[in-house]
């Protein structure tokens, strides 16, 4: 009876995360598409909005929590890659469900040289296909958006490795750069 209640629990929880994954994914924009419009208040609890950064390149990164290890090692690595994002006209925000207090006290510890976006409610990370919501806790997923001067999603980085997300971001806009 206990083997069969596991293998039945098992299973549950198996075909729970297939569906959460799923209907995450049902709003994930693609490439070409116009990138979903925000207005997030930013690290200074002051309003941001999608069309502040239309003209120019925007790097939009969705990262679980301020202060954790791979959130604070992609930060370093966008923080170290700053220069190159300023030649080739990009700006960066990160993302998260974390408040303005937490992105405030984060970008001080760190440094940090860009916006950092409070989705508290998630509502952009759910437009963003870049949401898990487990019902008593939301958390945003490790997704990285390219969007250019236009408003249209270039490029859709899933489940990024943060050591590596933005170098493979600055990779691809110097690419843009030449085509």
């Amino acid at each position: 009876m206990l083997k069969w209640l596991l293998t039945a629990l098992v299973a549950g929880m198996a075909l729970l995360l297939w569906r959460m994954s799923v209907f995450a994914n049902r709003n994930l924009p693609r490439p070409g598409d116009s990138a979903p419009d925000f207005e997030l208040p930013d690290q200074n609890s002051r309003p941001r909005a999608s069309a502040q950064f239309r003209g120019r390149w925007l790097v939009l990164y969705f990262y679980p929590r301020d202060d954790t290890r791979g959130c604070t090692e992609q930060a370093a690595r966008f923080r170290e890659a700053m220069s190159e994002f300023d030649a080739l006209d990009a700006a960066v925000c990160g993302v998260s469900v974390d408040g303005s207090e937490s992105h405030a006290k984060f970008v001080r510890k760190y440094n940090l040289p860009f916006t950092l976006l409070a989705d508290k409610a998630g509502v952009v990370a759910a437009r963003y296909g870049s949401l898990r919501n487990f019902g008593f806790m939301k958390l945003a997923k490790r997704n990285t958006f390219l969007i250019d001067p236009q408003g249209r999603v270039a490029r859709v980085y899933l489940g990024v490795n943060p050591a590596r997300n933005a170098r493979a971001v600055v990779d691809d806009l110097r690419k843009q750069g030449n085509s």
